[in-house]
């Protein structure tokens, strides 16, 4: 397996090439049903499958903040929140486009990774954590609320159900 250096720690390669969601889909396909989103997925072919694939890069008008006027059944996203300065408006936004019963499935960088800091790496804006986002969905009265990690790819999950 390839390996890179960062401030004495050795992480694999992959971390540093996109796609994190390829170790979060298999979990999500359990939770994430219907009609949904996957905001951030940075590729179509990296989204979560069946979804509808919200991306900046993406040659239409939609984006974290301006999504097609409807609810949902679930959002996916993975790896974008780390890159939004109103993390809390964004979710809220987010919140809005749920059905009552929806699942709201975050996949982020966990602290542990020394790279994905944002002094190290200055498109990440922010740090968060599962129990900042844990605390949040209870904050906006979700259920089923799972926050857990790192993980091998030293990435969490906060999950909760709208």
């Amino acid at each position: 397996m390839k390996t890179i250096e960062h401030e004495g720690n050795t992480y694999p390669i992959f971390q540093t090439e996109g796609n994190a969601a390829q170790f979060a889909i298999p979990f999500a396909k359990h939770m994430c049903k219907g009609e949904g989103l996957d905001i951030g997925c940075m590729k179509k072919e990296w989204s979560f499958p069946g979804s509808i694939p919200i991306d900046l890069d993406f040659d239409d008008e939609w984006h974290a903040m301006n999504l097609p006027n409807k609810q949902y059944d679930y959002i996916f996203s993975s790896h974008c929140l780390e890159h939004i300065n109103d993390w809390v408006g964004v979710l809220d936004y987010w919140t809005e486009h749920l059905k009552v019963g929806g699942c709201l499935f975050l996949y982020l960088p966990d602290y542990t990774q020394t790279y994905w800091r944002p002094w190290n790496n200055r498109k990440h804006v922010n740090i968060l954590t599962p129990h900042y986002l844990a605390d949040y969905m209870d904050n906006r009265k979700y259920s089923n609320i799972w926050a857990t990690g790192p993980d091998l790819n030293n990435a969490f999950y906060a999950v909760g159900i709208k």
